[in-house]
């Protein structure tokens, strides 16, 4: 019997029983390779003799296919029991239930734990039921919703742990806000380099998001910093292992800022348990639907890229996303209706649809099908018709070849010649007039052209996505929205924080999002920030105006401020600042100077006893500005030992993996993304809202350590 009071002794005594499953778990399997083996052997002897109804022949094949399915569900339990040795258990509560003289103890973890199948758990999901008990409750009475009714009690004790690599680095009893406490040095420790796993260190406000079942739309406004992302990531967790039979992760779709971040946060919900889900960013779905209206599309990140280069943002772009564009948008469609057509009769095989029919079933019987689809719906009667006197089917070709008579009564059914009419009407500058595979789509026109598309054309809704994670939902405007809304009906959680808009002036998507919604929405507002040290986040606050965040209380070095005549003197006092762990950037040639050269030396970090960072980055204006700094940086940080090979990275928008060691790149690159050190290097003449944006942004990535520098050249 398990003396589960102590923990240190559960912890050993669950850390055994962990290593016998999966000593059993080896051997299962390999007593399964063999039944799939001798399974194989016996139908290839054996084919030719079974029964003539193939009877024998499908029983082998379905006994073959759930040998495989056992053997597969053993390797995913044997992969789980193994990440739970480095950490099987992150907290306890006692629970005394009502009647009962003794309190019940629930250990919890990021997994189910039990010595076999249908037994009962020695450690408990942190996803389960009873472990709301621990997220939800102090010390004193509680309760939880267990599968036969609502069960109370009183909380007899809490405690908290962290343990690693299967040693218990701390354990203590907790009450209330030990969890702040937890958390100052979860954060506070060096050498995390993705979105914190909260799991340990919940709180009770993010507890009641993560398990948010109701809302079909949850749009969460955080603050830069206050764990939105890894509190959405933990509720698709959530949801997944509550609706086993309904939710699997390839029916969740995350759009997130690019295929780094995607790289980012893809270690997180495997280290919850579950495998990981389709991730995009929209600007990519957006050209994959645009796929023969444009050879190709810009992305957000040449838009932003030509508003810091021009001095002014371009005020057709602003219009293009405007409230009046989609409402004369709106009736331009309308106009289309009858502008867009020519009906002539159509005659096949002596019969005739004539052009009367034709309107009535047009504007009447599929009045309600996309303008540009409707076509499509009459060929089909007709060809029913056709089908139906004549007591036979068509063949394919000659279907297809009534089809496109009848799409020929269009005037055009191309996008982009209709979005140029549009245009026209408006008074505003046309598209080129080139052929598809010669267009090119500015990013601004990217959006009302899909717009159009879905408005004119019966399209595929994505039924396959049953949960949509929308991240930095101020960097979507309303028509983007509004092609959400058409795409999926589905569950959605929005996250984002409107000071981090990319936009010259700040978008309150909270604004306009319930007017297309509706009252689906259920708004929550984090405007506790977690990342920063105080130091960090007053600094960036200041930079533009955010007063109405909670800083939490963990302090660390000041924010250092300094100008320089150029960019290659900012990048010396990089590479003098830089203290990433030496271990992780030493170079290994015979020919790289010695490590005291280096200022990230283990000799000088043990004099000033500094901390050696996992993560650094160099967070510039534009891309150009990041590849030249990239540049200067190889040459200086080589001639110090540094392994510029593996420890340094360019990261640009074709990048798809994050890596440890410093980072160079653009702020709206970095987004989403956190540093132990950050150096944020603009030029000091150039004070638009929108580099005041960017500044603000390059702040906040800093955990520990920022570094503001303003070039004076």
């Amino acid at each position: 019997m398990i003396d589960n009071r102590d923990g240190q002794a559960y912890l050993d005594a669950v850390l055994e029983k962990i290593r016998q499953r999966i000593l059993s778990i080896n051997e299962s399997l390999l007593e399964g390779q063999k039944e799939i083996d001798d399974m194989h052997e016996y139908y290839w002897q054996n084919y030719t003799e079974m029964d003539e109804y193939g009877y024998e022949n499908f029983d082998n094949q379905q006994a073959l296919l759930h040998q495989i399915n056992a053997n597969q569900e053993q390797l995913i339990l044997k992969h789980r029991f193994r990440k739970m040795l480095d950490s099987p258990f992150f907290g306890r509560v006692d629970f005394c239930y009502e009647g009962d003289e003794e309190p019940e103890i629930f250990y919890i973890g990021i997994g189910n734990f039990a010595e076999k199948t249908g037994a009962l758990p020695l450690i408990y999901d942190w996803r389960s039921p009873v472990s709301g008990l621990f997220y939800d409750y102090d010390k004193g009475p509680a309760s939880y919703q267990a599968p036969m009714g609502e069960l109370s009690g009183e909380i007899t004790a809490k405690w908290q742990y962290k343990i690693r690599r299967g040693k218990m680095i701390y354990a203590f009893e907790s009450d209330t806000k030990i969890d702040d406490e937890i958390l100052k040095a979860e954060l506070g420790s060096h050498g995390e380099v993705q979105l914190k796993n909260i799991i340990r260190t919940i709180q009770k406000e993010q507890n009641a998001i993560i398990r948010n079942t109701s809302d079909k739309i949850l749009v969460i406004q955080g603050a830069a910093g206050s764990g939105k992302t890894s509190v959405a990531l933990h509720r698709i967790a959530y949801l997944l292992y509550h609706d086993r039979k309904h939710l699997k992760s390839s029916n969740i779709l995350i759009l997130s800022p690019n295929g780094v971040f995607s790289d980012y946060i893809s270690h997180i919900l495997p280290e919850l348990g579950e495998e990981n889900i389709q991730e995009m960013s929209f600007d990519l779905f957006a050209y994959r639907q645009l796929k023969g209206t444009a050879a190709d599309c810009e992305d957000r990140c040449d838009q932003i890229e030509r508003n810091l280069l021009s001095e002014t943002e371009d005020p057709v772009a602003l219009e293009k996303q405007s409230q009046r564009f989609i409402t004369h948008m709106e009736g331009f469609l309308l106009r289309l209706e009858d502008e867009l057509m020519d009906f002539t009769p159509v005659e096949y095989k002596n019969v005739t649809m004539t052009e009367t029919e034709m309107l009535d079933l047009f504007y009447n019987k599929f009045g309600e099908i996309p303008l540009l689809s409707r076509m499509d719906a009459v060929a089909d009667t007709f060809i029913d018709e056709v089908e139906t006197l004549k007591n036979k089917d068509l063949p394919e070709e000659e279907k297809q070849e009534l089809i496109e008579r009848f799409r020929q009564m269009y005037d055009t059914r191309d996008f982009y010649v209709l979005y140029n009419r549009f245009l026209e009407e408006e008074g505003l500058p046309l598209l080129p007039d080139l052929p598809p595979e010669e267009r090119k789509l500015a990013y601004e026109d990217v959006y009302p052209i899909l717009y159009l598309k879905y408005r004119l054309q019966k399209r595929q809704g994505r039924q396959d996505i049953k949960h949509l994670v929308v991240d930095e939902m101020q960097d979507y405007s309303r028509l983007q929205y509004l092609i959400l809304k058409q795409m999926f009906s589905c569950r959605m959680t929005i996250l984002g924080d409107r000071a981090q808009t990319m936009a010259d002036e700040k978008q309150d998507s909270l604004t306009f999002l319930p007017k297309i919604f509706g009252k689906d929405i259920r708004r929550i507002v984090m405007n506790k920030s977690y990342r920063n040290t105080v130091e960090i986040s007053s600094y960036a606050n200041a930079l533009t105006g955010v007063d109405d965040v909670e800083l939490f209380d963990r302090h660390g070095k000041p924010v250092t401020e300094q100008n320089f005549a150029s960019l290659d003197q900012a990048l010396d006092a990089v590479v003098q600042e830089l203290r990433l762990d030496p271990e992780l950037v030493a170079a290994t040639s015979d020919e790289d100077v010695p490590a005291s050269e280096n200022s990230a030396c283990p000799d000088e970090q043990s004099a000033d006893n500094a901390p050696a960072f996992e993560t650094a980055a160099v967070i510039l204006r534009t891309a150009a500005e990041a590849e030249q700094a990239y540049e200067i940086l190889r040459e200086k940080l080589s001639a110090r030992g540094f392994d510029v090979k593996n420890a340094l990275s360019l990261l640009h928008r074709d990048s798809t993996t994050f890596r440890k060691g410093l980072t160079v790149t653009t702020f709206y690159l970095a987004k989403g993304l956190e540093f132990d050190q950050v150096f944020s290097i603009f030029p000091s003449k150039d004070q638009r809202p929108l580099v005041r944006q960017a500044r603000y942004i390059a702040a906040t990535r800093a955990l520990h350590e920022l570094y503001a520098y303003e070039i004076q050249d």
